[in-house]
C-alpha cells in the first residue's frame, strides 16, 4: 500500500468527500527515514523529474561547528529528541536532536533523513 499526502477521506466534521479522481503521482509520500548512530550507510532513490534524492540510514560522524568554523566529530550518543522521547533509546537523530560527540554537547540543525549529513551547533557549558 502507498502512501498518499492527499486530503483525507473525510471531513473535520466525519462526512465523507466525494471522490472525484483517482490518486496521483505527485500525491506519492514515503516512509521515514529514520537516521540511526553507526557506520556511514546512504540510500538513493529516483523522485519525481528523473532526479535523486540521497538520505542517510547511519551515520556516526557529525559536523559541529563551535561559533568559529566546523570540524568532524564522533557522535556517541542521541541525549535528548524533541521530535519524539522514545527515540533516545532508539538513538534516531533528527532535526533538534541534542548528541553527545567528542567536542561535547550539540544540537543538530540540519535534517538527516532528507539532507544526507548530519550538521550540528556546538551546545556552551554553563
Amino acid at each position: 500500500m502507498s502512501i498518499s499526502q492527499y486530503r483525507p477521506k473525510r471531513k473535520v466534521t466525519g462526512g465523507i468527500y466525494i471522490n472525484f479522481r483517482k490518486k496521483r503521482k505527485f500525491e506519492l509520500g514515503s516512509e521515514a527515514n529514520n537516521t540511526r548512530v553507526g557506520g556511514l550507510k546512504k540510500k538513493s532513490i529516483r523522485v519525481l523529474g528523473g532526479n535523486r534524492k540521497s538520505f542517510l540510514l547511519t551515520s556516526d560522524i557529525a559536523n559541529v561547528f563551535d561559533g568559529k568554523k566546523y570540524s568532524k566529530s564522533k557522535i556517541k550518543a542521541v541525549l535528548e529528541n524533541s521530535a519524539n522521547r522514545h527515540f533516545v533509546r532508539r538513538n534516531i537523530i533528527t532535526k533538534g536532536a541534542i548528541i553527545d560527540t567528542e567536542l561535547g554537547k550539540a544540537k543538530v540543525v540540519s535534517r538527516p533523513g532528507q539532507e544526507s549529513v548530519i550538521n550540528a551547533v556546538l551546545l556552551k557549558k554553563e
